[in-house]
Parts: C-alpha cells; structure tokens; sequence
C-alpha cells in the first residue's frame, strides 16, 4: 500500500491487549512493523502500560478495540494515549474497531449517565488527535468529539459474502427501526428488496418483535445488524418464518459480542449462518460451526493509510 504521503512523520501501528492479531494483521498489510509495548496487571488489579519502542515525532495509530472486560481494555486505552503524548508522539489516533458504551449515548430515562460521552471526553483530553470506529450503535455519538472522528463501515466486508447466485432471492432484514439506514445500503448495494421488524424495548435489556413489514414469501432472510450481544436478534428468526420465509436464514453482523445465549440459540435448524467480522477476537467459547469471520484488517489499513498520506476517505466512512 506504498504511496507518496504528504507528512514526514513515520506511521506505527500500536496496539494494547485486546485484539493483537487484528493489529498484527493490520501491520501486514501496511508493510510495517507492530510497535512494541507491554501491559501489565498489577497484584492489586491496577492497569500499567509502558512504551518499548521510542515514538518521538511519529504519526501512531494505537488499535485497541474496547470489548470485555470492556472497562480494563478501555482504561489501557486511555493509559496508552496518556503515555504516548509524554512521549510526544506527533499524532494519536485511537483505532476502536468496537467502540464501548455505545449502547449508552442519551438518557432514556432520568438521572443516568451518557457513557459513551464521557468515554469521548476522556479520549480527547488525554491527548488523541483523532478516533476511528467501525458501524457504532449509535452515529450521533460522533457529535461528542471535537476532534475529527472516522465512522467507518464493515458494510464492504460484509457484503461480499453475500453476492453469489444462491442470493437472488434473498431480501435483507432490518431488526429494528434504528437499522434501516444499514438495512438500506446492504439492500442498495445486493439489489434486493428490503424487510422492517418493527420492535418496542419492554425494559433496559429486553425488546419485543410486533410486526413484520415487507415482503418474506419463499425468501432467504439476511438479517443485519452492528452488533450481536444476548442474541436478541436470533429470537426473531420464528417470526420471520411465519411470515413466509425459508427456513435457511443468514445474518450479517459486524460485532461478534457473543454471550452464551446467543452461541445456544444459533443451534437453530433454521439459522444457517452468522457472518461476523474478527473487530472483537472470536474465543474458543464462542466459537460454532455456523459462525464464519471476515476480516474488517484490510479496510482498517487502507483507511490508516489514507489518512497518514493526507488522502479522502469519504468513500470507506459510514455515511447513515
């Protein structure tokens, strides 16, 4: 990925405990070596971070995705960009492939925290110059960053998987009204029709499927989504066969969170298969033989690369 970049200072690529072959796969493809740095737990269970590699003067893109133990992750983070800035590094971009506290950026009900705020504000004040994350719960929580903010997309990645001939009749899926915008660009970019499950939250953890709008008849459902947690989105696959469809339902979901409930529901006979990208690493529990995992690396180094040269990315970011 050589081009003429219009900055003198050299790209690393850095990364903490919570992915490192996502990063090491990112390096490959950049043509550069992964930076050294150790993390450590202390007996008393605090966090220490130490640079091994001198970043004086270098543009550094520190991948670390933020899922569980997502607060440990999330404060090595924060430490990495602290220790970077007193070792003045040029620039700190904070790689968060899965952004944390997503799930929290209003105040659905009285005296509660915007968490995914309070993770922007500690980013920017420790020092990142800049932040790049991949299908976010929520878009708005860009507006939280005065510093620029890149909302990429695993739409590229995942579309792919889905353009064979045994897809023509298929129909993408939208689980909830928050997804049509995705819904309508995986259904824009296949060329084929587009499916609503209206839904209403019944409480903090639990939502409930009412209807289906669009038509299912004799189609292969490709239910999509940012991410897959609990498994919510699996309960609905009966809803989906009774409004007509096959019972050979796909889904394409960018974050593989994976609880143990959803691992058991995907023994479904009708779900054939969950595509998930590697943003969050696939664990030995939560592997099954219907989970296949595409790599979001080459799309992450191409972006890095871009905006280390100075180049657009308005084509590669998440624009719904």
């Amino acid at each position: 990925m050589s081009s003429l970049s219009k900055t003198t200072h050299p790209l690393r690529i850095m990364a903490g405990s919570a992915n490192r072959p996502l990063a090491e796969e990112v390096a490959r493809e950049l043509g550069v070596q992964l930076g050294c740095c150790a993390t450590q737990s202390l007996p008393d269970t605090e966090t220490h971070v130490m640079l091994e590699d001198a970043v004086r003067g270098d543009d550094i893109f520190f991948v670390q995705p933020c899922c569980a133990p997502v607060n440990d992750h999330l404060m090595e983070l924060l430490l990495y960009v602290d220790a970077l800035r007193r070792a003045s590094a040029n620039s700190i971009t904070a790689v968060v492939p899965y952004f944390p506290y997503a799930r929290q950026e209003r105040m659905a009900h009285g005296r509660e925290a915007i968490s995914a705020k309070v993770v922007a504000r500690m980013l920017e004040s420790l020092g990142a110059s800049r932040v790049i994350y991949v299908d976010v719960h929520a878009p708005a929580i860009q507006g939280f960053f005065d510093i620029p903010v890149d909302p990429l997309s695993a739409l590229p990645v995942l579309v792919n998987e889905f353009r064979d001939e045994c897809y023509r009749d298929a129909v993408i899926v939208a689980p909830d009204e928050g997804r049509v915008k995705m819904a309508v660009r995986y259904a824009e970019t296949l060329e084929l029709p587009l499916v609503l499950l209206h839904k209403r939250r019944t409480d903090f953890a639990t939502t409930e499927t009412m209807s289906v709008v669009g038509d299912l008849k004799n189609k292969i459902p490709i239910i999509i989504d940012d991410v897959i947690a609990s498994g919510t989105v699996l309960t609905q696959v009966p809803l989906l066969l009774k409004a007509g469809a096959r019972p050979e339902v796909h889904l394409a979901i960018t974050h593989g969170v994976l609880a143990p409930r959803a691992i058991q529901l995907l023994d479904d006979p009708a779900i054939a298969r969950l595509v998930i990208t590697n943003t969050i690493p696939l664990t030995p529990e939560k592997r099954h033989p219907k989970i296949q995992v595409v790599s979001i690396a080459p799309l992450l180094a191409q972006v890095i690369q871009r905006v280390h040269d100075g180049a657009s990315i308005s084509s590669l970011v998440r624009l719904t």
